[in-house]
């Protein structure tokens, strides 16, 4: 609970009340490798802080090929708030690449707590803009950089994720072959 309350402390400062509030609808949980967070065709009932480990958000298009949206790493939050926002069935699994420590809250809960309390909106809301800048950031990426700049730009923002999963995962991420993967690394700089 220590880290989930410093991890909202760095958002924006929490009094003691808004902290409490917290600590009451976050639970203790547990990712296994290969466990899902919410599975596609779901309808998402929770997000969750997470603590240690990686969890992957992937799709698979209508021809069952899986990509990669995103990697969220320890200290982050996870869950499908496109799902939750709009209350229709989940689009994006989030599968875990690790083992994973989570805190996990029922979403009804945390809405239930934010009316009229302002300091848990304003964390909630600048959670989403700090999620939809970061989406907005990737896309603009995938459509005007070449593949050798998306990778440095993975290097940089996820240090060292590639000694912790397979590199068809991080391909997949940069929307490209294993293959074209391996021709890049062999040209980047250690």
């Amino acid at each position: 609970m220590k880290n989930l309350i410093t991890f909202f402390n760095n958002i924006t400062p929490l009094s003691e009340k808004a902290l409490s509030l917290m600590s009451e609808i976050f639970v203790f949980d547990e990712l296994k490798k290969g466990e899902y967070f919410i599975k596609t065709g779901l309808f998402a009932k929770e997000i969750a802080f997470l603590e240690t480990g990686i969890v992957r958000a992937y799709y698979i298009n209508n021809i069952g090929k899986e990509y990669n949206k995103h990697f969220f790493l320890s200290p982050s939050i996870i869950g499908s708030y496109a799902s939750l926002i709009s209350k229709q069935k989940n689009k994006i699994a989030q599968q875990a690449l690790t083992d994973c420590k989570i805190w996990k809250a029922s979403f009804y809960k945390i809405e239930k707590f934010s009316k009229g309390n302002y300091e848990i909106e304003k964390l909630r809301r600048i959670i989403a803009e700090n999620y939809f800048l970061n989406s907005e950031k990737k896309e603009l990426e995938m459509a005007m950089l070449d593949a050798d700049k998306r990778y440095m730009i993975f290097r940089n923002e996820f240090p060292k994720i590639e000694l912790e999963i397979p590199q068809y995962h991080v391909a997949s991420y940069l929307g490209i072959s294993p293959t074209q993967l391996s021709r890049i690394r062999k040209k980047m700089p250690e």
